[in-house]
Parts: C-alpha cells; sequence; structure tokens
C-alpha cells in the first residue's frame, strides 16, 4: 500500500515528533508499504535552515531509504503570534508542490499539531480520492488556549471548525495517547474510528552500555557523579524552572550534577537563571542528533521528566521517558496522570508532584542513596521491551487499520 506522509517536522530535525515520524515511517517500510514524506525545509527549533539547504525552494531529499519531498517553509525560532502563524501557513501552501511530485497514494497520514495542515490534507484527499488518517501528537487549539498561547477569540473559534470538520473527513483519526483518545470519543467521535499511535522506542539504539568516558571528561564531569540527565525541548510546558530550583536546593550534595539537553524558548531563561543562582552543578549542552543521545544516556543515574501542573497534562505521555526506560536509566517523573501511571507500572521510576521542587529533591536524594537503582532500571527496560518497541506499536496499529 502507498501511504504519503505529510509532516512539517522530520529529520534532520531533532525533536520527539521527528523521532518518532521517522520511526512510524520506517515501521511501516518494514512491514511492506510504499512510504514517502512530504515535509519542510529543516528550521526547528533553532529557526535557521541549514547551509545546504538554503536558497531552495524545494527538493527531493532521502532519511534513511526513506523517500522524502521538501517545499520552502518561513522559518521562526519564537516570536510573535503571527509570524508562528505564518510559519504554519508558508508550509501548509508550499506543500502543495510535494504532494504533486509524491504522485496519488492510497492513504494520506498527516501530524497535527500544526492543525492548520489539516486544511491541505483535505484538499489532497478530495481531489484524489484518498482516504485520511489524522495523527494527533496534542488536542489543538484546546492545548494551546489552557497555556495562554492563543487567546484570539476568532482565531480559536476557526480552530475549533477546522478540528471538527476534520474529525468527520478524517477515515482514521490516530492518538498518540489514552487521553486523546477518551477526550475524542467523548466528543463525539465514533470509537471505530480512533486508533492508538503511542510512542515508543528504539532498543537497538538506546540501550544500557558503559559510562563514555570521552563524554565525561568532556563535559568536566567525575567517574563517581550521579548525574540527572533532562533530554528534550526546553519550552514553557515542562516547568523547567522549578528543576533549577532543585539544584539549587541540592547545591551542597556531594558528586550530584543536572545535565540539560537540548534547546527550545525557555532555554535563555533557564540559563540566565542559573547564572543567577551560581549554580556550578548545572550543564547546558545544545541539541544533539538522536544517535549521539546514547552517549548522554550512559553518564546518567537518573532522568527528570517534568511537565507543569495542568489539568491538561494529566492526560500527556512525554516521549523522553521511553529512550531513558530503554537505556535501563530510572525515570523521576514529575506530573500526574496517564504519565505517572505508566512510570509506576513500568518499576523503572518514581513519581512526584509536579513543580514541586523540595519533592523532586527528596526524590533524586533517596534514588541517589538507593542500592537497588540498577535493578529499577533493569525493570524499566524489560517493561518498554514487552510494550513499547516501535515493531510491536506499528503492528498493532496496522490491526486497528486493518490494512
Amino acid at each position: 500500500m502507498r501511504i504519503l506522509m505529510l509532516t512539517q517536522y522530520f529529520p534532520p530535525e531533532s525533536g520527539a515528533a521527528q523521532v518518532r515520524l521517522k520511526e512510524v515511517a520506517k515501521g511501516l517500510q518494514r512491514n511492506g508499504h510504499e512510504v514517502t514524506v512530504v515535509t519542510a525545509f529543516p528550521n526547528h527549533p533553532s529557526g535557521v535552515i541549514p547551509p545546504n539547504y538554503r536558497g531552495h525552494w524545494r527538493m527531493k531529499d532521502e532519511v534513511d531509504g526513506i523517500p522524502v519531498w521538501r517545499t520552502w517553509i518561513y522559518p521562526v525560532q519564537r516570536g510573535r503570534f503571527w509570524k508562528r502563524l505564518l510559519n504554519y501557513f508558508s508550509f501548509v501552501f508550499s506543500s502543495f508542490w510535494g504532494l504533486s511530485k509524491a504522485g496519488k497514494q492510497d492513504i494520506l497520514f498527516f501530524e497535527s499539531p500544526p492543525l492548520f495542515l489539516g486544511i491541505t490534507a483535505l484538499v489532497y484527499g478530495w481531489f484524489n480520492h484518498t482516504r485520511i488518517i489524522m495523527n494527533i501528537s496534542d488536542l489543538w487549539p484546546e492545548s494551546a488556549v489552557a497555556l495562554g498561547l492563543v487567546n484570539s477569540q476568532w482565531m480559536i473559534k476557526a480552530a475549533e471548525g477546522l478540528e471538527k470538520l476534520l474529525y468527520r473527513k478524517a477515515w482514521k483519526i490516530s492518538c498518540q495517547t489514552e487521553g486523546i483518545r477518551s477526550s475524542l470519543i467523548e466528543r463525539g467521535v465514533p470509537k471505530e474510528k480512533v486508533t492508538f499511535l503511542p510512542n515508543g522506542v528504539n532498543l537497538e539504539l538506546f540501550a544500557p552500555r558503559e559510562r563514555d568516558q570521552e563524554m565525561t571528561q568532556k563535559l568536566g564531569f567525575k567517574e563517581e557523579d550521579f548525574v540527572l540527565i533532562y533530554a528534550g525541548t526546553m519550552g514553557y510546558a515542562q516547568g523547567l524552572e522549578s528543576v533549577i530550583q532543585t539544584a539549587e536546593l541540592l547545591k551542597e550534595e556531594k558528586n550530584l550534577q543536572f545535565l540539560f539537553v537540548g534547546d527550545g524558548t525557555e532555554k535563555p531563561m533557564l540559563e540566565a537563571l542559573v547564572k543567577e543562582k551560581g549554580l556550578t552543578n548545572v550543564c547546558f549542552v545544545d541539541f544533539q542528533p538522536v544517535q549521539e543521545m546514547p552517549r548522554y544516556f550512559s553518564l546518567s543515574s537518573a532522568s527528570i521528566v517534568p511537565l507543569k501542573k495542568n489539568k491538561l497534562f494529566e492526560g500527556a505521555r512525554p516521549s523522553k521517558m521511553f529512550p531513558a526506560l530503554g537505556s535501563a536509566v530510572p525515570v523521576i517523573y514529575s506530573g500526574e496522570g496517564e504519565a505517572a501511571e505508566l512510570v509506576l507500572s513500568s518499576g523503572g521510576g518514581v513519581v512526584v508532584e509536579p513543580e514541586n521542587s523540595e519533592d523532586l529533591a527528596r526524590a533524586i536524594i533517596a534514588l541517589k542513596e538507593n542500592p537497588d537503582r540498577r535493578e529499577m532500571g533493569r525493570r524499566g527496560r524489560e517493561f518498554v521491551q514487552g510494550n513499547y518497541t516501535w515493531s510491536e506499536i506499528i503492528q498493532r496499529w496496522l490491526g486497528e487499520l486493518g490494512v
């Protein structure tokens, strides 16, 4: 079957969505389907298009054997809402060229957010009589409104109208979390239309390994250091300032280091906060290619996965917990709801109250002094090995689709 993946985000960009979508595309190929991707020129999250992609309106590319058509996008890192809209809509329109080059397909799979990409999907599906799968990684505009990112009433109304139209017109809707699936069914979307496509982990890439000595020296760590890694986007939703406050509470604790790997809109604020507090137990590293991340996990004694205290996030399932579990690194989840239940059921981590720096500090010390920490990591890896490998996820999903 010919499957066209339409997404604004795709490797070589780094990020949770990019890694997940590449794994989905590779999984579909392994199951005998022909996959083509239409995406934008790389620009996220830096807002800068790499030199080898500049000066083009469109081009043919390839990522790990996956054919990719790239089209122009207005790049933006941060800024006013109208700039983000220009970023979204520039690809909404330019992607039609990529779709035309990809040709007739049996299924069009598109990623939301950005929700507006559904406009492109609807037009293509109507003209080509192609079945549409809407893949939802975050409910929009609900999440944007809850976080205060969108407050224009006309924009909210227009987005809600598009959202309802897409729910009606899509052949299937795949959801990243059980919370999203439950929300859609409660809104009246037929149960048989809704499928489950959660985050997973590549266990060949993310596996237990000896501490990377070269990386240890490069970052200035000591062999005996207890390293707490945060790996991923540093945005508003993560509430990472509370983790910095925890680092301040534990600044006198011997051989304890906080390692932040990634980028995002909140990173400059976090770096300024660390400088202001004069903390020497916090280290920042820029976004790294996914292939490099096992080296950083090899240094890590535990992985911190935080979210802000918000009703919206009770249905979230952060992707960053899975590489940690796969690497046999215990997870400290600072949050509530679906992800908290998953961490506890895995046996591979602990859960603390979101945005509670004192609670997080106590959990870190308890884990540091826990002689069974390695056993906790082993249980976490066994859990994802039995439930969240990409091969099993894709096969279960294809079974729900009936293809």
